[in-house]
């Protein structure tokens, strides 16, 4: 079940969001260059980094899985936010650089499915970058944060995972090294915990954050889908004439 969009987007108002946001942004910033002239989508809840590393790329746009819902993306200009099944990404194929996958997989239906579709709509040699919860961390205990919701994963699973998809992981990094505490004490000495942590425990992060490439062959099974999911509004409006048969047919 995904985390929905209120208690996101509350979060990263919050102070102790804020702060998560910074953490997560500088182990970003240590594995991913700058994407000038590259084509950028953030999937999940990515718009905190998005505004960070999205001024520096050609385009950038944010899909929002349905079962979390959306917010428009950036403020103050033209919305760039989509509201998708991360299954089925109304792409092309391999029409992205890079994707950003930010409280995604950790709520996904099927990764390995989610995975396979990011590989089709990736260029070749494009990148994939997954921040997800680290199963061994404390941030993933509690549910005051949305890193403590959903399906938390250890570097052998995201390495497992991503090699069955067709990428070969690269760069790791760590954030989320002090304690996911609202308390004054704890958020005034968050730099120091957080450069502590890097050194002391760094296998106790909050999350893990895993660069992957696009394998330039594929070998995976091809299943034909019976149905593709579609939106269908609560209120959708019919003719006259379905709810005449509709009042003819025997109950």
């Amino acid at each position: 079940m995904h985390a929905d969009i209120v208690d996101l987007r509350q979060f990263y108002h919050s102070r102790l969001g804020l702060l998560a946001e910074q953490s997560v942004a500088m182990a970003l910033s240590s594995i991913w260059a700058n994407l000038p002239g590259e084509r950028l989508m953030g999937l999940g809840y990515a718009v905190p980094y998005l505004d960070r590393f999205g001024p520096d790329a050609e385009r950038a746009f944010a899909f929002m899985p349905a079962g979390q819902g959306a917010v428009n993306w950036p403020v103050g200009g033209p919305s760039a936010t989509a509201l998708v099944f991360d299954e089925e990404l109304p792409l092309p194929d391999a029409s992205l650089d890079r994707i950003l996958m930010v409280h995604s997989l950790e709520f996904a239906e099927n990764p390995r499915e989610t995975l396979k579709e990011l590989w089709r709509v990736l260029a070749p040699g494009g990148r994939l970058v997954i921040v997800t919860p680290n199963r061994r961390g404390v941030w993933a205990r509690f549910e005051h944060t949305p890193f403590g919701a959903g399906r938390p994963y250890s570097r052998g699973q995201l390495v497992s995972i991503l090699r069955e998809s067709n990428f070969t992981p690269g760069a790791f990094a760590e954030a989320l090294l002090f304690p996911p505490s609202e308390r004054s004490v704890v958020l005034r000495l968050h730099g120091i915990l957080e450069r502590l942590g890097r050194r002391m425990w760094p296998v106790f992060a909050g999350v893990i954050i895993v660069e992957a490439q696009k394998r330039l062959y594929q070998g995976l099974p091809v299943a034909a889908r019976a149905s593709r999911r579609v939106f269908v509004p609560v209120l959708s409006p019919q003719t006259s004439r379905a709810v005449h048969r509709r009042a003819k047919t025997p109950n």
